[in-house]
């Protein structure tokens, strides 16, 4: 019975996609899809100006382009319940050049809440210092980057360690949408309370 237009599991969650030119299209629709029909609300951040244009890619064939809600520097990541990073190679190369993004990858993990990064994306997680010691995959040619920065590089379709959901590519999307969904219905102060009786 969750499903349906006003409801829905993730009704009052906040979710943050960053994201800049040559995201990979269906790593940003796909989960945003998704995460809109479970009752989340979900704003495109961008180290680009709100109202601009992010261009999505489809592999190597210019997609659609898709308008910043929020600039990463108005962005605080108290104000959101999970952070979703898709790839795409050019994408996280640029995020790589914009230190707001990275400075806001890291105060999210401070957070301790979910961050959840697809195929190149985490890239971006070495960058915020957030890799060393983590089990983590990622689209495979960047496996060696990931093993470099002190990652344990697993080939699988979802990597969940803690609070950190990794994925390898668009066929994994069904998986990593499953578990970013179970990390943002975890809630915390239940958790703490324990079991009820």
């Amino acid at each position: 019975m969750e499903q349906g237009s006003n409801g829905g599991a993730l009704q009052g969650k906040r979710v943050a996609v960053l994201m800049t030119d040559g995201v990979e299209q269906v790593e940003y629709t796909g989960p945003r899809t998704f995460l809109e029909g479970q009752g989340a609300q979900v704003i495109l951040i961008s180290p680009k100006g709100v109202g601009q244009a992010v261009q999505g890619m489809n592999h190597d064939a210019m997609g659609d382009t898709f308008r910043v809600e929020m600039n990463v520097s108005d962005a605080n990541p108290a104000d959101f319940d999970a952070l979703l990073l898709p790839g795409g190679e050019k994408n996280p190369l640029e995020l790589r050049k914009s230190p707001e993004s990275i400075a806001f990858i890291r105060d999210f993990y401070a957070e301790d809440k979910p961050i959840a990064a697809i195929c190149h994306a985490p890239w971006v997680l070495i960058d915020a210092g957030i890799a060393e010691s983590r089990n983590l995959t990622s689209w495979p040619d960047i496996q060696d980057d990931m093993r470099a920065a002190g990652a344990e590089w697993v080939d699988q379709e979802v990597v969940i360690d803690e609070k950190l959901i990794t994925s390898r590519k668009p066929d994994d999307i069904p998986a990593f949408n499953d578990a970013l969904l179970k990390a943002l219905k975890i809630d915390p102060q239940a958790a703490d309370m324990g079991p009820s009786s």
